[in-house]
């Protein structure tokens, strides 16, 4: 599986459930990335693991959306990717299916008009978009600011934060930059995960790997004492068999969004602003009914928070 580093770059709020839902301050694919140039980075946020769970929220209740005109809207033609599990992947029977497809659909019965979602390559996506094969983009696509030239987004719907995680027995109660000073951090090369901790960790021994499950393997070996990486697919490998309930998460999350993004939203072709407003109507009254935050934890029954 490939890991939400495509999203390397985002933004957000968190809600978390316990008694009740309470904001906190604030989902992505891999593509390089790097700090802006002349811009000192913030120190690394960082907020204690939250024992409840946390659902990202990025709705405040005071600021309700103004409903639009939705007559005009008689179908939307969703596109997303194939294969990003549990957020995009075919299912059984070959159709569609993941929490990005089954948000699309709770969109469609909110606005109530019919929709059909289509499953392409990720890289193929934007371009079918622009080319009006399609009017919404729903695959977990980090808004850039690159991005944002290519197409206008709805407003965020989910974040990734990026996370630690350690071998269990390794006595590593601290991180911070100058707690992990000559510690062996194993991150996948060319990411934003590598260039915060180039640019924040810097007494730390970075060991770059190709990718995410040479990483983890190293951990799991003990080559490393510590991975860092995208905090959700991190979380489903924790709590997965693949792991072999080696590791744990240790401090964290971090919310840095100069590296890891902005938020993940609902991308549109430029200048649709009555989809993006009718998406962002939409979804405020999914959270705020409590539909979205059943189907988060739904498909998100372990807390990368």
């Amino acid at each position: 599986m490939r890991w939400i580093g495509r999203l390397r770059v985002r933004g957000g709020g968190v809600f978390v459930i316990a008694a009740m839902l309470t904001a906190i301050t604030a989902t992505a694919h891999a593509q390089a990335a790097n700090p802006p140039q002349g811009v000192s980075p913030a120190p690394p946020t960082v907020n204690p693991p939250a024992d409840t769970m946390a659902v990202p929220g990025f709705w405040d209740p005071r600021r309700r959306p103004e409903r639009p005109d939705l007559s005009r809207i008689s179908i939307i033609r969703f596109l997303t990717e194939t294969d990003y599990p549990p957020f995009n992947y075919a299912g059984p029977d070959g159709a569609p299916a993941g929490f990005n497809v089954d948000l699309a659909r709770l969109i469609c019965e909110e606005i109530k008009v019919a929709c059909t979602v289509q499953m392409r390559r990720f890289d193929t996506l934007v371009g079918a978009l622009n080319s009006n094969n399609g009017d919404a983009v729903i695959a977990s696509i980090a808004e850039t600011p690159d991005m944002r030239l290519r197409v206008d987004f709805s407003e965020p719907y989910y974040r990734t934060p990026a996370r630690f995680v350690a071998r269990r027995g390794v006595e590593i109660d601290e991180v911070r930059p100058e707690a992990l000073e000559g510690k062996r951090i194993a991150v996948v090369a060319g990411t934003a995960h590598e260039a915060y901790l180039k640019t924040l960790f810097t007494e730390a021994e970075l060991h770059p790997y190709p990718n995410e499950d040479a990483a983890r393997f190293a951990l799991k070996r003990g080559e490393v004492e510590l991975l860092f990486g995208d905090g959700i697919s991190l979380a489903f490998w924790l709590n997965g068999t693949d792991s072999g309930g080696c590791c744990d998460f240790r401090g964290g999350p971090y919310m840095e969004s100069r590296f890891f993004g902005e938020g993940v939203g609902i991308a549109v072709r430029r200048g649709n602003d009555l989809l993006r407003q009718a998406f962002n109507w939409a979804l405020f009254r999914l959270w705020e009914k409590g539909r979205f935050t059943d189907l988060w934890l739904r498909y998100f029954p372990i807390s990368p928070f």
